[in-house]
Parts: structure tokens; sequence; C-alpha cells
């Protein structure tokens, strides 16, 4: 398993048909104990994770929230809103059929945001962000992210996957902002900037 960083620039996706990130997160208390924080991490948090489709500079369909196929063709899946973070696994992924990406697309960018009013990044911990290989059928983990979310911000864009002529590469961004809650335009807005 290996760790994706920024520094390392775009990794190669040749033989990659279908890619899957995922994000993960458990519920906290914050600083509360006793029964306050017991009730906090009872509800959890809603955090977001969301796949623009972006053509050039422009963004044109975004998956997530409740738009789960938005290009109609199953080329980009987002499995649905988790809004508590509690369960094992990954508790929300967007998967990507390359050979069924619309050719106008030019990159797809991967942004984890605390997007509905009330939750932020810091009702969270353990977040984490793991790539999969889906091709041929089944799922194998080939790398994780591990973006830094230690500032107030409530968005950050984590990985773009880019065409490269007839091949995809991916690489990290990890570049955080703020984004204003349950403002969609604002969510493309902000993966216009990356």
């Amino acid at each position: 398993m290996i760790t994706l960083k920024k520094e390392d620039g775009p990794a190669d996706l040749d033989g990659v048909t279908h890619l899957s990130i995922g994000v993960s997160w458990d519920p906290t208390g914050g600083s509360s104990g006793g029964v306050m924080g017991m009730l906090r991490r009872k509800t959890g948090t809603d955090l977001d994770l969301i796949a623009i489709a972006m053509q050039g500079a422009d963004p044109v369909r975004l998956a997530g929230l409740d738009s789960l196929d938005p290009m109609g063709n199953g080329s980009v899946v987002h499995t649905g809103d988790n809004q508590t973070g509690r369960g094992d696994g990954d508790d929300e992924t967007v998967t990507v059929e390359f050979a069924r990406v619309p050719e106008n697309i030019t990159s797809i960018v991967f942004v984890a945001a605390a997007y509905k009013k009330g939750s932020s990044f810091q009702k969270a911990r353990n977040i984490s962000f793991k790539v999969y290989d889906a091709s041929g059928g089944s799922s194998q983990q080939v790398a994780d992210i591990w973006p830094s979310l230690l500032s107030s911000d409530n968005g950050c864009a984590v990985a773009k996957a880019v065409r490269a002529g007839g091949s995809w590469k991916l690489e990290v961004i990890n570049v955080t902002g703020k984004i204003k809650q349950g403002d969609e335009h604002a969510l493309m807005r902000f993966a216009i900037s990356k």
C-alpha cells in the first residue's frame, strides 16, 4: 500500500478501467465528555465526498449529495450520502468507469466537504481517503490519500483524475478552502480554482 502525496506528481492509471475513491470518518464528541460527548458521537457528523466533472475550466456535472449518476450512463457513480460516519469501511464512494466518461470531460475533481449546515471537519476524526482499482469487477485498494484537515476550512480538494490523451492520471491536490454551506454553485466554484 502506498500513500499518495501532492509532491509525488500525477500517477499513471494505465490499465485501470474503473477507479474508486472512498472516504471514511468517525464521529467525535469533540472535547465534550459524558452525556454530551456520547450524544455527539451517536448523532455523528455529515461529511460529503463529491466528484465534479470538468470540461476544461467549467464544472458540468456533480456526483454526490442527491445526484448519484449525473452523466446518466454509469460513468461516474456515487454510492449515496452517509450522514453520520458510523459503520465500518468507506462511508461514501465514487466510482469512475473511464471508457464511459464522455469525451468532453477533461478532468474529475474529488472534493471532501462539510457541506451541510452544522457539519465540520472538526466534528469528525480519522478521516481517510482510499484509492481502489475496481477493474475486473472487484475492488482492490492500491493507495491512501491523507489530506491535512487541521484548518477551520470546510472544503478540501483531495485529488483530480485528468485525461491525458487516451489514458488518465490521478494527482493529489490537497488544497483546503471555505465553501458556503448548502450552496452547490459555491462548491463548483471551489473545484474550478483547483
